[in-house]
């Protein structure tokens, strides 16, 4: 067995998943160099080029394909079992990455990973925020959170939070300056905040209940976002009307800087699932997140006004 060959593998593996070598260096804390020479010396231990190297991209070969695809998995095979291995004479440790929404962050995700700060001082949550759904086994990550109704039905999935509206919003001082919207049709003479879906390039069109139907609605405005983060700073200061997640801006309905707007229009979304592949559901980091996450909701549960 060739020994080198094994130990550069894993760099193979991450230049393959990260699409460059200047971003596979960055994640394994290498230098560039250092992992054009662990590829350069796989690549002639098997006498195959493994990337096509381009000014501007890096991309696989057929064999690279070939080796990505047998060693990805066994890699990550190995990881997990030696996890396992730690965690049974030990606390949880290691790597957890984690491909979620940008909306997941602050609903779901801050708050596990401010007491797993405290409780798995060994566990690095690493947090890749994303639109939208890729694979997450063959991207590297270890689990992934989205909305219940994007996720694959192969997936193990863990309710992170419980169901939540989707609604429209305004300021006081927008609503003063432009009145109410009367209904769905009338929203096409507002200023709606648009949100560009960064994959697609095509802008967000909003899912609302018009008299027991369910539409979707194309709005146009002054302006355009990514995040729904940066639309509610954006109602918050007047600009327009913005299309949100009700515990976004739970606070700021109940001080009254934001107004709902034609509440009957607003939809239920099931609520944020962390999921992952079956295989994935033992390995003690893993097990951590679910843990703290489950005892986080269950107490927001018990506590009006919060959710996990």
């Amino acid at each position: 067995m060739d020994r080198d060959l094994l130990t550069h593998l894993p760099v193979v593996v991450a230049v393959a998943r990260r699409g460059g070598f200047a971003l596979a260096a960055a994640e394994l804390g290498m230098s560039p160099s250092a992992v054009s020479h662990a590829v350069r010396l796989v690549e002639e231990r098997i006498g195959q080029p493994l990337f096509a190297r381009t000014t501007r991209s890096v991309s696989l070969t057929e064999a690279g394909r070939a080796l990505v695809e047998t060693a990805a998995p066994a890699l990550q095979d190995i990881a997990e079992r030696m996890d396992r291995i730690r965690g049974v004479k030990g606390r949880p440790s290691g790597l957890l990455r984690i491909n979620a929404s940008n909306i997941a962050i602050p609903l779901a995700v801050t708050p596990v990973i401010a007491a797993m700060a405290e409780r798995y001082p060994d566990v690095t949550v690493e947090v890749f925020a994303d639109q939208a759904l890729v694979d997450i086994v063959g991207e590297g990550f270890d689990a992934g959170i989205r909305l219940g109704e994007m996720i694959a039905q192969d997936m193990v999935t863990v309710r992170l939070t419980p169901p939540f509206k989707a609604m429209v919003v305004a300021s006081p001082a927008y609503i003063g300056k432009h009145g109410r919207p009367r209904d769905v049709a009338d929203l096409a003479n507002h200023n709606c905040i648009g949100y560009r879906l960064v994959r697609s390039g095509g802008l967000y069109r909003w899912d609302l209940n018009d008299n027991g139907k369910d539409v979707v609605v194309e709005t146009r405005g002054t302006a355009v976002v990514t995040d729904s983060l940066a639309a509610i700073d954006l109602a918050l200061a007047g600009v327009g009307l913005a299309y949100v997640f009700e515990p976004l801006v739970r606070a700021g309905l109940a001080a009254g800087r934001l107004i709902q707007i034609l509440p009957k229009t607003a939809i239920e979304e099931p609520g944020l699932f962390l999921y992952f592949p079956r295989r994935a559901s033992m390995a003690p980091k893993l097990r951590a997140f679910i843990d703290t996450a489950q005892e986080i909701g269950r107490a927001s549960m018990r506590t009006p006004g919060r959710v996990a």
